[in-house]
């Protein structure tokens, strides 16, 4: 075969060569109608079909349970329940045999129909339940027409995953001990998947657009997660040089795990807290090894998609506490529910809007659902008790909100006093600087706020008016733009004059070249996937403060993120480094 080169966006640093699993789910609506003239064949197909789909769920309820826990696995175990009702299996059955219609036709009719029965009810709850019956219908059509990729569990050895795009719901499954890279068709530098993918130390290469079509399962693959490039069918020369690629990967990452266990200085002394990002508390697991100094964000919505309904006080706070005592003492920051934008709640019934990144979003859906949000900060209080918890409220636009926010949270706490629920005397409650006027007016919040993080992936977008799940303006999109580089020392500033702290958890934190910048403008605590941490304590280790000041100056007044480039790659050569974005 021909070798063919993709370029897309690389968004998870790291080359990996493999085989290429093409995902393609099966939706129900997609199945096509047609009459059958073996109504006794078409039935038996159905039942088989039904036995390898019951203990595919079996061995999937094992895994997931094993793997990410127990209540993960719920939605599993209902489908298995919903496969034995006798208002569900029996009426396919008689479609085929009295009707003459097909196996895959009988699914179609019968589960759409069931679907659109439970949507149509009173019940939120049962409501929920439409989204579980389309899915067993499209793991029954699966088993039926026996195709391979359209589950993301037909993974069963290392591949690279190779899909149009990957959904929240997807991505919380995905199995890194088996998922070497992942290629999609769209995607942005900043989208659910390149996060999930940089958390797991994932190899990953998104908008790589319709050159994704050519790629078939099996074909071999060489990715390329930094450049954005992906070789399909790799010659022999290619594959050298991809193996080469590799192992210069393998001796960086032993030289900076030599920094796991350091604390991030520079050579002048200036001490930066270094921690992790995580999307669950799974993750927390091994952090401490790696050398992250605590949790800079959690983003708990990932406990909320990964469920087909609202997670109770107590399943919320077993995840907290999880993730708490991992840490053993160490700062874990939880961010209440960020949901809204690419991220979606099916069981929230949230109307349609035409720009969600502006909308109905993040603090904005908690305030207006003050139970949802109260129950949450219940449940992350009582974690307190379990380690050094804070509390942190995402995309605050002014002081109002953050003013009720913080009330919701104090009531929340009183609660808990007077039912003599164990949590923390002292908990940090913050705020995420994602929005210009969070920014602007950071001075007004320092005299409130515990502390600040900078969600620079948000900020950046709010700034420049640049949608980052646009691939057509991907070029826009640069966190080194002096204007988001002026509210970033905006905002340190501020912390600083109010004996506060600022971390920043946006990809910025997580870039070497963006190390000496920030070290310049005096940043205190910064999180990122926790494959970078060892990466950013080496990068910091051999910065010198005081000359990275003078650079932050010199880079504030320019008037282009070109300019602000050319400067820093200058400055790193000029201390003998070449790190890389």
């Amino acid at each position: 075969m021909k070798e063919t080169k993709i370029t897309g966006l690389g968004v998870s640093e790291g080359v990996r060569i493999g085989r290429a699993f093409v995902y393609r789910p099966i939706r129900v609506e997609d199945a096509e109608e047609r009459r059958t003239d073996d109504p006794a064949g078409e039935a038996l197909r159905l039942r088989e079909a039904k036995e390898r789909c019951l203990k595919d769920l079996e061995e999937l309820v094992a895994h997931t349970a094993a793997t990410l826990g127990e209540d993960k696995a719920v939605i599993l175990k209902g489908q298995m329940s919903m496969l034995n009702d006798p208002s569900l299996y029996p009426p396919m059955e008689q479609l085929i045999e009295s009707e003459g219609w097909s196996a895959e036709t009988a699914v179609r009719r019968i589960v759409i129909q069931t679907a659109g029965l439970f949507e149509s009810m009173a019940s939120e709850y049962m409501r929920e339940r439409a989204s579980d019956v389309r899915d067993l219908g499209s793991r029954l059509l699966l088993h039926l027409r026996a195709r391979e990729g359209a589950r993301l569990s037909d993974i069963r050895e290392e591949a690279i995953l190779v899909a149009d795009d990957l959904s929240p719901s997807d991505t919380v499954q995905l199995d890194k001990r088996r998922v070497l890279g992942i290629v999609t068709r769209i995607g942005g530098k900043t989208s659910h998947t390149a996060i999930l993918a940089g958390s797991l130390g994932i190899p990953a290469v998104l908008g790589a657009g319709s050159g994704i079509d050519a790629i078939h399962s099996g074909d071999t693959l060489a990715v390329d997660g930094g450049t954005g490039d992906v070789v399909v069918h790799p010659d022999a020369g290619t594959m050298r040089e991809y193996g080469d690629k590799m192992a210069r990967q393998e001796e960086a990452k032993r030289r900076q795990e030599a920094f796991a266990n350091r604390e991030a200085v520079t050579v002048d002394g200036f001490r930066a807290e270094i921690g992790a990002n995580i999307g669950t508390p799974q993750e927390a697991e091994g952090l401490i090894g790696i050398g992250a100094e605590g949790i800079g964000l959690y983003r708990t919505e990932f406990l909320f998609m990964s469920r087909s309904s609202m997670p109770d006080e107590d399943t919320q706070f077993r995840a907290y506490r999880s993730a708490a005592e991992a840490m053993q003492g160490r700062p874990v920051v939880i961010r209440t529910l960020d949901i809204g934008g690419d991220k979606e709640l099916p069981y929230l019934d949230a109307e349609p809007e035409a720009n969600p990144f502006l909308g109905y979003r993040a603090i904005r859906l908690c305030l207006g659902q003050q139970e949802l949000l109260a129950t949450q900060l219940r449940a992350i209080l009582r974690a307190s008790a379990y380690g050094n918890v804070k509390i942190m409220f995402p995309m605050i636009s002014g002081l109002q909100e953050w003013r009720q926010a913080k009330a919701i949270c104090e009531e929340a706490r009183e609660a808990l006093r007077r039912e003599n629920v164990p949590h923390a005397d002292k908990v940090e409650v913050g705020m995420m600087v994602e929005i210009p006027s969070a920014a602007l007016q950071a001075d007004r919040f320092a005299r409130e706020v515990d502390f600040f993080s900078i969600g620079t992936n948000d900020l950046v977008q709010y700034t420049l008016a640049v949608d980052r799940m646009n691939e057509r303006v991907a070029d826009l999109y640069d966190y080194f733009h002096p204007a988001v580089l002026r509210l970033i020392k905006q905002v340190i500033d501020a912390s600083n004059r109010h004996g506060k702290w600022t971390g920043m958890c946006g990809s910025m934190a997580g870039d070497p070249m963006a190390a000496p910048l920030l070290v310049g403008l005096g940043l205190h605590e910064w999180s990122m996937a926790a494959p970078s941490v060892p990466k950013i304590k080496e990068a910091i280790s051999r910065l010198n403060a005081e000359a990275c000041s003078a650079l932050a100056e010199r880079v504030l007044d320019m008037d282009t993120p070109q300019d602000v480039r050319r400067e820093l790659k200058a400055f790193l050569a000029g201390i003998g480094g070449s790190l890389q974005s």
